[in-house]
């Protein structure tokens, strides 16, 4: 074969380093969807019945000790909760697009400030409801919740710290990190209805919301996609197409199932209540 033709075949074949690329953006584009489909639903739902009813319009939902009579300050940190969360869930995507960062750096800044003291706030105040109310579930899920909130706060701390050093790099990283710990709420209720999805609730306790996979996915909601994360963090520096390919794959099987949960969530959870 002469050079040329080389060349021609080399130019035409698909890098592992591709592959891995393309099954990054393909995760991200399904999970971009799936979170503006939750936030619809937490202004569609939730605003309109604090903007129509205030916070005692919280008692007739599903949200477990939503309001309770005479406590202003845990009614309040459920509506923070409540109100920054879709700060969160809006605001994360929007920070991880490179053509935003690059074309309005200032944009990605004030953004990203607002982002950190949202997730900071939601997890300070869900922390409080944690102590103060519990949650359906049992200890474990209290728990479960509870580190994930510990995770937040740390995780916008080292994210802010590398930033304010101007280390790009181990910034984007803990950035990355913290999308996912703050998108747990999120992976919760995908997980979980995918689950409910395919399985018909195996493991899933519905009248006191426990069972093995409620324990499971209680911690595995952002453990999982951390995992995930640093298998992709290591594959990205790594020499090998093997270690690509895998990691490519695994994120694929990861897509398919956030897919198949974002649609069971939609019709099965959220479309229902709007």
């Amino acid at each position: 074969m002469s050079q040329s033709a080389a060349a021609v075949s080399t130019r035409g074949r698909v890098s592992a380093a591709q592959i891995l690329t393309g099954s990054a953006r393909l995760w991200f584009c399904i999970a971009f969807a799936g979170q503006l489909l939750f936030l619809i639903y937490i202004v569609a739902y939730y605003g309109l019945l604090l903007a129509g009813g205030g916070t005692e319009a919280l008692s007739g939902t599903h949200l477990p000790n939503g309001f309770i009579e005479g406590e202003t300050l845990g009614n309040a940190a459920v509506v923070a909760h409540l109100l920054l969360a879709a700060i969160v869930i809006g605001g994360g995507p929007l920070q991880l697009i490179p053509a935003i960062r690059q074309r309005f750096p200032a944009m990605h800044r004030w953004l990203g400030r607002s982002y950190v003291l949202a997730a900071v706030a939601t997890s300070v105040a869900g922390l409080f409801m944690i102590l103060n109310r519990g949650t359906i579930g049992g200890t474990l899920n209290e728990v479960a919740i509870s580190l994930d909130g510990v995770l937040i706060i740390t995780f916008a701390a080292i994210a802010v710290t590398y930033a304010i050093r101007r280390d790009i790099g181990q910034h984007r990283r803990w950035a990355l990190r913290l999308f996912l710990v703050a998108s747990g709420v999120w992976f919760f209720r995908v997980g979980l209805m995918g689950w409910v999805f395919m399985t018909g609730g195996l493991g899933v306790d519905f009248e006191t919301f426990s069972g093995p996979f409620i324990v499971f996915w209680s911690f595995g909601q952002y453990l999982l996609p951390l995992a995930i994360l640093e298998l992709y963090l290591r594959a990205q520096k790594s020499s090998s197409d093997i270690l690509r390919v895998a990691t490519a794959a695994t994120l694929l099987v990861f897509t398919a199932a956030m897919g198949v949960g974002i649609f069971a969530a939609t019709m099965g959870m959220w479309l229902p209540r709007l």
